[in-house]
């Protein structure tokens, strides 16, 4: 049998290793960034201008498209590439800007009102791409990750920064935990987090969000929901994915006032009293349910007593809960029985020895 594969929108197998330069030149021309240049320039003012705004700005764009892994990296790359220099305007290998001139320059980028204008690019690709791609958005998910940062050492450029409204680096820690709810991983770093809303299938993010490492996700959930859901056509969202960090009241009641399905996972509530009986059984029921609504029966004719997990079907979960006291399902069927307390008979989903 063949089974049809579909490659997500940008396939890493099917990316250039090493980029033409005409594939370069066409990324570059893809970017409106008219706005952020032109604010750049105009915050300039009539200074210095050994390293002009598109010099900085290509640098920027190159580092990603290039695959760099840092912007190091990038400009020992400029620096031996002349053709390369050309297309973001560098005329010689001396004038190729030094690491501290992309240092400052990337700490404007995130100072009002640019930062509002970077993210404004990123929101017009995506637009441009929900508008192309019909099935982009429909089937996402939702995560966070740590940014790696240091703390500014000037107590004045942390006050502008907070003024401004921008989130400060602080220390952070995720825990995971097995199935018996013990930790076994501890992850701590100190910086930020970033929030992401992607497509599972063409695996492009469509929001994001920079808060500081102990900002949770469900609570910047609507923030960048908003922002996935502005990016894309009306009603384009169907399906939300989310770990357990997401489970709670509020993000629920959003989801469900945007029309959008949940696929969160639950957070283990009951974990003093994993196993409840069913309302409106005393303390003889041997009918008990767990937290995710599945139906267990004890089975007390057994020596020692076993545990088992009910079927769902028709009237054996009406006898289970009280309302019948008979299973249409026979003996033969390939299934265990469950004798329910006070003479009901009720199968179980597991297969005869």
């Amino acid at each position: 049998m063949r089974v049809a594969y579909t490659k997500p929108l940008f396939a890493w197998d099917c990316l250039e290793d090493s980029p033409s330069l005409a594939t370069i030149n066409a990324f570059l021309a893809a970017i409106p960034d008219g706005p952020l240049l032109n604010g750049l320039r105009q915050a300039r003012g009539r200074g210095r201008d050994d390293y002009p705004v598109p010099v900085l700005w290509g640098t920027v764009l190159l580092t990603v498209i290039l695959r760099h892994p840092n912007w190091e990296a990038c400009l020992a790359d400029l620096r031996r590439n002349e053709a390369l220099r050309r297309l973001i305007g560098i005329r010689s290998e001396k004038t190729v800007p030094k690491k501290w001139n992309l240092s400052r320059f990337l700490e404007t980028l995130g100072e009002e009102p640019h930062f509002t204008r970077v993210r404004a690019i990123f929101d017009l690709l995506i637009q441009r791409l929900g508008l192309a791609v019909e099935d982009l958005g429909k089937d996402t998910a939702g995560d966070a990750t740590a940014l790696h940062a240091r703390r500014k050492r000037n107590p004045e450029e942390v006050k502008e920064e907070q003024q401004a409204g921008l989130p400060q680096p602080s220390g952070g820690k995720k825990e995971y935990f097995d199935a018996e709810g013990k930790v076994t991983k501890v992850f701590e770093w100190f910086g930020y987090k970033l929030h992401l809303i992607v497509d599972v299938k063409h695996e492009v993010a469509l929001a994001w969000e920079i808060t500081t490492a102990t900002d949770s996700d469900a609570q910047t959930l609507p923030k960048t929901l908003e922002q996935a859901e502005a990016n894309l056509p009306a009603g384009r969202i169907e399906t939300l994915a989310f770990d357990k960090a997401a489970d709670d009241h509020a993000t629920h009641k959003l989801l469900n006032r945007s029309g959008i399905k949940p696929l969160i996972e639950i957070r283990s509530m009951w974990k003093e009293e994993p196993l409840r009986l069913l309302p409106g059984h005393d303390g003889n029921s041997n009918i008990v349910y767990d937290e995710k609504g599945t139906i267990h029966c004890y089975d007390r004719t057994s020596d020692p007593i076993v545990l088992h997990q009910m079927a769902y079907n028709g009237y054996e979960l009406l006898a289970a809960v009280g309302h019948s006291t008979t299973s249409p399902v026979k003996r033969g069927s390939g299934r265990r029985w469950c004798v329910a307390a006070g003479g009901g008979e009720v199968a179980t989903g597991e297969a005869s020895d």
